[in-house]
């Protein structure tokens, strides 16, 4: 999105070993007998009550914790900084919060655990043969200049504390759709299948959605882009036509907008494939439905979380903001989101959290060697099973492009409602 962005007819469309760490975080904010309250907006992904509630204790504060649909969530921190104090989600709304003057820069030096945090995050690449992805790289959007502009370019100063992040794909219901082979036969293209009409969902975000329908229009060979991460009018105009013709017959069967929803979709055979997150597979092989997360042929759509910093939030809670931040870097975050199918950018401080088939299974790609529980406690992983997409570093190997906001994201947006509506 361009500086000229209308930012109010944006916001109107938008809105339809050391691993330890709890006792280096134990310092208690209470001023005149009030502990500070910190509001935290973001998604269901990492706003949960187990993370909540140890936060609190080990923090000595109040955590208020709004979750919503990605979608929401951005409208509402752009519009209104002072309805929170820390932001959470992808790395896709920066740019938007960033021009909408919402969130404000974030000093290295009082970040902990930066010197822990792996490349991913400040060269785009977990290792250096890995390919970067088309579209917006998080070390794109990191590093705060002296004229205010982002880059790459490092800085004292960054827009945002990097920690959760995974790879995305689809998932399909095995009961239904013959498991394909990981990076061989599993494809994007499988979405826009004749054979899955009307049990087929895509996410409702229009930064990301968009890309799941690009990378299953292009795996089908119905069109060809030159820059996916940064789609001419011509092209998105072409995808559009070809969403809204599957559409009026019938291909879809939903858009959703948070991981409840999602599993809610399979839970009831609404759909048999469907763009998913990895807490939503999570949950519904906890459900006992056996729903696999596909390794695309093509390469994943990555994304990365963000933690930033309300423009409003300033003195103490400020102060508590910041230990919060390096909390969620400090071990114990780490190792419970890695039960949900994502990666922190210090997994080695989380690894000794961790019991060794877990390190093996979600961070190695080895076989499960016992059952493994997610973060809702039921079984997710069945002993002999394997992490879909192999390793952490296989997987960041494989990105076809990364969450972005285009320069042509607001006519995208106007496309995406059109097709919601249609």
């Amino acid at each position: 999105m361009t500086n000229s962005v209308d930012r109010r007819r944006f916001l109107k469309g938008l809105g339809a070993g050391a691993a330890v760490s709890t006792l280096a975080f134990k310092a208690p904010y209470v001023f005149a007998k009030n502990k500070v309250t910190l509001r935290v907006l973001g998604t269901h992904v990492t706003l949960q009550e187990e993370l909540r509630s140890r936060a609190m204790r080990e923090l000595g504060i109040n955590l208020e914790f709004t979750p919503m649909g990605s979608a929401a969530v951005l409208q509402k921190a752009a519009a209104n900084p002072s309805s929170f104090d820390l932001y959470e989600q992808w790395s896709d709304s920066i740019n938007i919060l960033w021009q909408a003057g919402a969130i404000q820069p974030i000093d290295i030096d009082r970040l902990v655990y930066w010197d822990e945090i792996n490349p991913l995050t400040k060269t785009g690449k977990i290792v250096p043969e890995a390919k970067l992805g088309a579209g917006d790289s998080p070390n794109k959007l990191l590093y705060v200049q002296d004229d205010g502009t982002l880059s790459q370019t490092p800085s004292k100063a960054i827009s945002f504390m990097p920690y959760v992040h995974n790879v995305d794909s689809f998932g399909y219901n095995t009961q239904v759709i013959e498991q394909g082979i990981p990076y061989q036969t599993e494809s994007w293209a499988w979405l826009l299948d004749e054979k899955h009409k009307g049990k087929v969902a895509l996410v409702n975000a229009p930064t990301i959605g968009i890309f799941d329908a690009a990378l299953a229009a292009q795996g089908q060979g119905l069109m060809t882009f030159n820059d996916m991460g940064d789609m001419s009018i011509a092209e998105i105009d072409q995808l559009f036509a070809i969403l809204l013709e599957k559409k009026r017959q019938g291909h879809f069967s939903g858009f959703w907008t948070s991981v409840p929803q999602s599993v809610d979709f399979m839970k009831t055979k609404r759909v048999n494939i469907q763009s998913m997150f990895s807490p939503g597979v999570s949950a519904c092989r906890g459900a006992g439905i056996p729903v696999v997360y596909a390794s695309p042929k093509e390469g994943y759509r990555a994304w990365h979380g963000v933690m930033c910093l309300s423009a409003n939030t300033q003195g103490h809670v400020k102060d508590a903001a910041y230990d919060y931040m390096n909390w969620w870097l400090s071990g114990y975050p780490g190792a419970f989101i890695a039960r949900q199918g994502y990666y922190i950018s210090n997994p080695e401080r989380s690894q000794p959290l961790m019991s060794k088939p877990e390190w093996s299974y979600w961070y190695e790609g080895k076989e499960a060697v016992v059952d493994l529980r997610g973060t809702d406690e039921k079984v997710s992983v069945k002993a002999g099973q394997k992490r879909d997409g192999g390793s952490y570093i296989q997987r960041f190997s494989n990105i076809a492009v990364w969450n972005t906001v285009m320069p042509n994201y607001d006519y995208s947006l106007d496309k995406w409602f059109e097709l919601l509506n249609s």
